[in-house]
């Protein structure tokens, strides 16, 4: 009987030492198999900037006084470079003309305050600008365009992602001025680097 106790004993034993190992070595197996990569390729786009068509400044009724209209223009920029290059917009224009001889001055136009800037993307993901221009400024006017001025622009490690741009120009109207619905081209750039 005792020889009996001894070999069940032992069929335990084994059984158990083997259903150890054999459960240990799939938790082992599990463990190597864990360490899988992964990678993911991110590749840059092309900088740009988009403005409306037109835009309307807000009627004047001319009263004898001296006055100031104002129009927002909404630019779109996107930088999906993913370089953090930075970037620079400037801005020039040709002068306000109402097709009848008559012009605004070329210091008609001038930005006062620094433009209003919103993250647009998708996901509101953006890298705020930093933008270092000083305002005011004049928005310089002849016809042809004058050489461009510095508008606005992104430092170095800012200004990643989509914004939209939107300075406020102020445009003086003389007291004097000519009635009748005066037309000027804006042209705005942008370009890599603060």
């Amino acid at each position: 009987m005792s020889l009996l106790k001894n070999r069940s004993m032992r069929f335990y034993l084994v059984f158990f030492l083997v259903l150890t190992m054999a459960l240990g070595g799939s938790a082992i197996a599990a463990f190597a198999d864990s360490g899988t990569g992964a990678s993911v390729a991110v590749s840059g786009g092309s900088l740009s900037q988009a403005a409306p068509t037109t835009v309307a400044a807000n009627p004047v009724s001319l009263t004898g006084d001296d006055q100031t209209t104002t129009y927002a223009l909404a630019l779109t920029v996107n930088d999906p470079r993913g370089s953090g290059a930075g970037w620079h917009m400037t801005i020039t224009s040709t002068l306000f003309d109402n097709g009848a001889g008559h012009q605004l001055a070329s210091d008609a136009s001038s930005i006062i305050a620094a433009p209003a800037v919103v993250c647009s993307g998708v996901g509101g993901h953006c890298t705020p600008p930093t933008n270092s221009v000083t305002y005011p400024l004049g928005v310089p006017a002849a016809s042809p365009a004058p050489a461009a001025v510095p508008l606005f622009n992104a430092a170095v490690n800012s200004g990643l992602g989509k914004f939209t741009i939107t300075p406020t120009i102020t445009v003086s109207i003389p007291a004097n001025t000519y009635a009748g619905t005066y037309t000027s081209t804006v042209s705005v750039a942008i370009i890599s680097g603060p």
